[in-house]
């Protein structure tokens, strides 16, 4: 992975897996083939900016993924690698973490639930808004 310039991230029988965080640990542009995928902190990140995404429908076509990344122009590829190298610290999570001991991906995490949390809270408190019986 490390010596390609793009890895494919094919849907599975799970929302995500290991592959993308495998890509971007190896330096290599997601191409992602998913129409559904889940991925960790898109309230934060523009996958955009460091991934190619792909609706299966068109992963079929013949010759459809090697037109799209031959389409990929030496510039445009760099600036994705640029940002994947920007980010990959982000998706490092072990603990404590191999380099500077930022522990960036441990605290993405945790401010990923301190996001949701006050979310969470409010559909607990909706979905009660009728519990209460009616009296006559």
């Amino acid at each position: 992975m490390r010596s390609s310039k793009f890895c494919l991230n094919i849907a599975g029988d799970t929302p995500s897996s290991n592959r993308h965080f495998d890509a971007i640990a190896s330096h290599c542009t997601p191409v992602i083939i998913s129409d559904d995928i889940e991925l960790p902190y898109e309230d934060v990140f523009n996958y955009n900016e460091f991934c190619l995404f792909v609706q299966s429908s068109y992963a079929l076509k013949k010759g459809f993924l090697m037109g799209l990344v031959r389409s990929i122009g030496r510039e445009e590829w760099n600036k994705m690698w640029r940002r994947l190298k920007e980010v990959e610290r982000y998706f490092d999570l072990r603990f404590p973490s191999k380099d500077d001991g930022g522990d960036y991906g441990v605290q993405m995490i945790w401010k990923a639930l301190a996001r949701k949390a006050p979310l969470v809270k409010m559909k607990v408190h909706k979905s009660q808004r009728f519990e209460r019986p009616f009296k006559r």
